[in-house]
């Protein structure tokens, strides 16, 4: 039952469609518990969710807001201007829109705003969707009311009376994969015949160099072995040089795209996934239940893709290549589990039972409850 009407809800964050995606189904799901919820939300300039939100239907502001270089760099006082001019930017717009909470699905842009937030004194709500917290948002748990997690033990870095263990939230139609089946929608959309094995390749919504590396250095035994079709997501950045490094090969062998939105159909299709190990790769992988490889990206704070990477490990729900291995073993070891039915068959078992369902909701059902 719907509890309350005309609420203000300005949800924050992005950079990434791990970060764009589930704030997408929060948005959805408050829209089922709440009257006529107005939603803002607060992303980053020049970031997919400018993009991403409004075809979702929902209004976003964008703020200049950037993330700090490691080492130390003159690029790092330009982000300071940046972070001074985003916290300025992000009190007026919730002076304007008077948000009744404000919540924080990671990003950029989410510091200065549930930061501003706080300081007036309106609800907080954080979404963790790591296994080890950054900290980021580990000082603006301070504040927050609730925070809302995908894994067990985060006690470690949250105070356990403000943890809520939601999981994380995906899309609807990834949410219902199991009911689907191996459907002929999916393998039409992706012109393959029934009989081909196909190896699914995604290295997060903007791409991964060395999993592409990997997957041209792998192109000789792809050739070789006429059952297996490969489904490649390159990145809209590196698209242009994947597309070279297949002109020799038949066209019907390897399927390339920038980018691919219906991933639902992709993940059906699959008989094998190589994938990152980003926390909603990770949760929409659950969903799906197929055999994955996972290589986690080296290049994000506190390596925590390896710790999310190893959750997974510790249930048998998949293999682990280090980033730095993938251009010597990725495609060896995916023919290798291609050809083992009963390892595929394990794998899948395993990883489906790390799934948790109605993510989007709890977590919605939370917010109404920071707002009583």
């Amino acid at each position: 039952m719907k509890q309350q009407e005309h609420k203000r809800i300005i949800i924050s964050g992005g950079g990434t469609g791990g970060h764009v995606f589930p704030a997408i189904a929060i948005a959805d799901a408050l829209q089922h518990e709440l009257k006529d919820p107005e939603i803002l939300f607060v992303g980053a300039y020049g970031r997919m969710e400018m993009e991403k939100i409004p075809e979702a239907g929902y209004e976003i502001i964008g703020l200049p807001v950037e993330g700090f270089t490691r080492k130390l760099s003159l690029r790092n006082v330009r982000v300071v201007i940046k972070l001074m001019i985003s916290l300025r930017m992000a009190g007026k717009v919730i002076r304007k829109f008077k948000p009744d909470a404000v919540v924080g699905v990671g990003g950029y842009a989410s510091g200065p705003v549930l930061r501003k937030a706080a300081g007036m004194g309106i609800p907080t709500l954080l979404q963790e969707q790591n296994s080890y917290a950054g900290v980021t948002n580990r000082l603006l748990a301070k504040k927050a009311r609730k925070i809302c997690v995908a894994y067990e033990g985060m006690e470690k870095y949250f105070p356990v009376r403000k943890i809520v263990l939601a999981g994380n939230p995906v899309r609807q139609e990834i949410r219902e994969l199991s009911s689907k089946g191996n459907s002929s929608e999916a393998r039409k959309a992706f012109q393959l015949d029934k009989q081909a094995k196909v190896l699914l390749i995604v290295g997060g919504s903007l791409g991964a160099k060395s999993i592409n590396d990997a997957v041209k250095q792998g192109l000789g035994l792809v050739r070789q072995l006429p059952d297996i079709k490969l489904i490649w997501q390159c990145g809209k950045h590196y698209y242009p040089e994947a597309k070279k490094s297949i002109i020799n090969i038949p066209g019907e062998k390897i399927i390339l795209h920038d980018f691919i939105s219906r991933m639902d159909l992709a993940y059906l299709v699959a008989d094998v996934i190589i994938a990152r190990a980003g926390a909603i790769t990770i949760s929409e992988l659950c969903h799906a239940a197929k055999p994955v490889i996972l290589i986690p990206s080296p290049n994000v704070a506190e390596d925590h893709q390896t710790k999310n990477a190893q959750h997974l490990l510790r249930h048998s729900a998949a293999l682990y290549i280090p980033d730095s291995e993938a251009a010597d073993t990725m495609m060896k070891q995916a023919v290798d589990l291609l050809e083992n039915t009963d390892l595929r068959n394990e794998l899948s078992k395993n990883i489906a039972k790390l799934a948790l369902p109605d993510s989007a909701g709890i977590i919605a059902r939370e917010i109404v409850s920071v707002l009583n």
